[in-house]
């Protein structure tokens, strides 16, 4: 596994990149190379937003949610979409609740968050890339979202008081963590008894070849960072979390994956035979999936 510094360091340039190009151009961008059409490959399991060109992409990456979800949200929102799922579908939000987004981004499952929970309840976006913070607080001024803030901090050490909030979401981002033992332990103890957690996530079913593993560009894509969706959950109910349950999975499809500029660099120095069993290597492997888990 690479360096936990090193993971960060590349996690933040990447995301970074696309929100400080976002606000400074104003236009749409990817967290992939223009031709891409995600950095976590599969059509089912997409972390990344569409290119700003592919209507088609766009729909793709916009069919977690609904159109009434994302009536009145900005492209600024709805372009820098960057999950693999919708939380807030699965999290059962109710009005007057205090929720947390882990890896909030752009915002957009913030605003949805905001919208369930009323102006009575409150939404934090936890974001640990600074440009994602301002373009996400822009984004709050448009929308009017009164009962969202932003804020800049890790998971692994989250800027909130113990048993503060009612519900935690994240959309594609605890993958990224190196440390997913301390994200769940911080995750159980700023949650309030009773609390709930409600993710959508990019998990693996058997070890994947070690030149993913450690390649960094894979992690930024949501891909090598990814645990067994056995130690995941397993993680979770380590932490201290009870009723914890799967609701959906998506598997990824590994001939998309394979045009990726970070499957590409791991098979240059490969032969075709060489590169058709590395491919087959991954099929059935990696899948989006959504996780609900309660505090006693």
């Amino acid at each position: 596994m690479p360096d936990e510094s090193k993971v960060k360091e590349k996690v933040r340039e990447r995301y970074g990149e696309i929100a400080a190009e976002f606000v400074e151009k104003g236009r749409p961008v990817s967290c992939c190379s223009p031709q891409e059409a995600s950095c976590c490959a599969p059509q089912q399991a997409s972390c990344c937003g569409p290119s700003q060109t592919d209507v088609d992409q766009l729909t793709n990456a916009m069919r977690h949610y609904s159109a009434q979800e994302l009536t009145d949200l900005p492209e600024s929102v709805t372009d820098v979409a960057l999950g693999c799922g919708n939380p807030t579908a699965i999290a059962e939000l109710k009005p007057g609740e205090v929720v947390l987004d882990l890896g909030s981004g752009g915002g957009i499952d913030c605003f949805l968050a905001a919208r369930q929970v009323t102006p009575q309840g409150r939404v934090i976006g936890l974001d640990m890339t600074p440009e994602m913070v301002k373009l996400a607080r822009q984004n709050a001024k448009k929308v009017g979202a009164t009962n969202v803030e932003f804020r800049y901090g890790e998971m692994e050490d989250m800027p909130l008081l113990d048993e503060s909030v009612d519900v935690i979401i994240s959309n594609c981002v605890i993958n990224l963590s190196s440390d997913k033992d301390r994200v769940f332990s911080e995750a159980y103890r700023v949650l309030r008894p009773g609390g709930r957690l409600a993710i959508s996530d990019i998990v693996t079913y058997g070890p994947l070849p070690e030149v993913v593993r450690s390649n960094l560009e894979a992690w930024a894509g949501c891909v090598a960072g990814a645990l067994d969706e056995t130690d995941c959950l397993d993680k979770m109910r380590q932490a201290g979390f009870t009723e914890v349950e799967v609701t959906a999975r998506n598997f990824a499809e590994v001939e998309q994956w394979a045009e990726l500029d970070e499957a590409q660099e791991i098979a240059q120095d490969l032969d075709e035979a060489v590169v058709s069993e590395f491919m087959g290597q991954l099929k059935g492997k990696v899948a989006s999936i959504k996780v609900v888990a309660r505090k006693p």
